[in-house]
């Protein structure tokens, strides 16, 4: 009998003792993977905003349909302005200006080139690739695509909303965008406990419980919730 009680209080201490190191590692475990993970969640968000940015900027708007925002991105040009030589101080205090200088060059008539100083200055535009030029070779058309996945998960989307016509108190018209990632979707995996855990926290301080960029609610110049 006491060889059975004491091999049952061993077992007791043992399962304590695990308990114990395990309430500390869990905790530590959960915030090392949630760390990692929202390094490749952040990525994509600011990928996006890239795109919407550019998107209203060439449409006015933004779009809550990321199928539309990808063709958008495969489909559209970005206009740039190549630059070569750049006015001088002599130059400018003589009242020359960009918008001047680009006009006789464009004009092509060589002596006014040279008397005004103008051999080496071109201002040309030239239309690129938008996903090259957006995201420097990070990208190409295939690839694209997966900056609308949520890592981590089994290619569930983003969530994007809009609001094209949003008025400020001011009465000025502000479009804006939120694209954002539960907790639940790219956490959806882990410990369910310190997960719920995660999210009381947030909504209990009113915080959206996930990642997010831009906002409907106000304008925020379209900031991430962790910027």
């Amino acid at each position: 009998m006491k060889t059975t009680i004491r091999i049952l209080l061993g077992v007791a201490i043992c399962l304590l003792t695990y308990l114990c190191v395990m309430s500390v590692v869990t905790p530590i475990r959960f915030e090392e993977k949630r760390n990692a993970r929202e390094g490749a969640v952040i990525k994509n968000l600011v990928n996006i905003r890239t795109a919407e940015v550019e998107f209203k900027l060439q449409n006015g708007r933004f779009t809550a349909d990321l199928d539309s925002l990808l063709l958008f991105l495969k489909t559209a040009k970005k206009k740039e302005v190549l630059k070569e030589g750049a006015l001088t101080d002599a130059q400018l205090e003589a009242g020359m200006t960009e918008q001047k200088a680009v006009k006789i060059i464009q004009k092509g008539n060589q002596k006014e080139i040279e008397k005004n100083g103008l051999q080496g200055f071109r201002r040309d535009t030239i239309y690129t690739n938008l996903i090259q030029s957006l995201y420097k070779g990070e990208y190409d058309e295939n690839s694209i695509e997966q900056i609308i996945y949520i890592p981590y998960t089994d290619k569930v989307r983003y969530e994007v909303e809009v609001d094209n016509n949003y008025t400020t108190s001011k009465g000025i018209k502000v479009p804006l965008f939120e694209a954002r990632a539960h907790f639940n979707t790219y956490l959806g995996d882990l410990d369910e406990q310190e997960r719920i855990n995660l999210i009381d926290k947030e909504e209990k301080l009113e915080h959206y419980p996930g990642l997010k960029v831009g906002s409907i609610v106000e304008p925020n110049n379209n900031a991430g919730n962790w910027e």
